[in-house]
């Protein structure tokens, strides 16, 4: 689920915003002022954006043309993995497939409320996130963001939706992360943040823990990023407790999908 370019939190351990999808968050000083979806990060200033967005806007404003959604999610991965994936597209109701795939990845566009609840660029209309989830992520997080997206245009609130994510966890009827669950965030048309330059290319990784310490994220020098995929803001420890603990780490890479170089990011 949740288009996203990272920015990094002033505070060593913020969460990031995950889409997405998914999450969403800050990048590196050198790209300081730019959100990834997914989900994201820690060493520079996590400013609110300069447009605040406090509510939702027309569900029109948020649908994309059907056939340029396709080609967007698409662009996520390398096109030797996304021309066998499925594909969502985003409707007045939820995410519908648009392509049966055969690779058992999925590829999707985010739209920021895919993502933390908290996150300042939630409400923003101009958020694109093409990801591409791997079998395993696509059974747990996708799952999670269709959910989680299907519930927020069709009107239920905040605590409705947490409420029934939870329940699926519960039950089983998303099933638990599994191992290697992890996303390509690789197109050079995604728009992620109204700050800096709007994207990133990076792939994700989906993790069981409460952060992402053992991997070394967010310390001084390292290539990795990490968050929280539930909250953007570390002020919601009750509401993340009640939830499965699961975090987001991001590693930029040098090339969008299409193979065309991009600057690296850096902490």
């Amino acid at each position: 689920m949740i288009k996203a370019t990272l920015k990094t939190s002033e505070s060593r351990g913020k969460p990031l915003v995950a889409t997405a999808m998914g999450h969403l968050g800050r990048r590196s000083a050198r790209l300081a002022a730019c959100v990834a979806l997914a989900m994201l990060a820690a060493t520079a200033a996590a400013a609110a954006p300069a447009k605040p967005y406090d509510r939702m806007a027309p569900v029109d404003a948020y649908l994309m043309d059907r056939a340029q959604e396709i080609a967007l999610a698409r662009s996520a991965a390398p096109a030797s993995i996304s021309k066998d994936a499925t594909v969502l597209v985003m409707t007045r109701t939820g995410y519908e497939t648009a392509v049966t795939g055969s690779n058992g990845f999925v590829c999707w566009v985010a739209r920021g409320f895919a993502g933390a609840t908290d996150w300042p660029e939630r409400w923003n209309p101009k958020i694109r996130a093409a990801g591409c989830d791997n079998p395993q992520a696509a059974r747990t997080v996708t799952e999670i963001a269709k959910l989680r997206t299907a519930m927020t245009l069709t009107g239920h609130s905040d605590a409705e939706v947490a409420a029934r994510i939870q329940a699926a966890l519960r039950s089983k009827k998303i099933p638990p992360l599994a191992p290697g669950a992890m996303c390509y965030m690789m197109s050079k048309s995604s728009y992620l943040s109204d700050e800096g330059d709007h994207d990133m290319a990076h792939v994700m990784f989906y993790v069981p823990f409460k952060d992402g310490a053992d991997w070394g994220a967010n310390a001084t020098g390292s290539p990795v990023f990490g968050g929280n995929y539930w909250f953007y803001s570390p002020d919601h420890q009750a509401q993340a407790a009640a939830l499965p603990p699961l975090s987001v780490l991001l590693v930029g890479v040098g090339n969008w999908s299409d193979g065309t170089p991009t600057a690296m990011p850096g902490m």
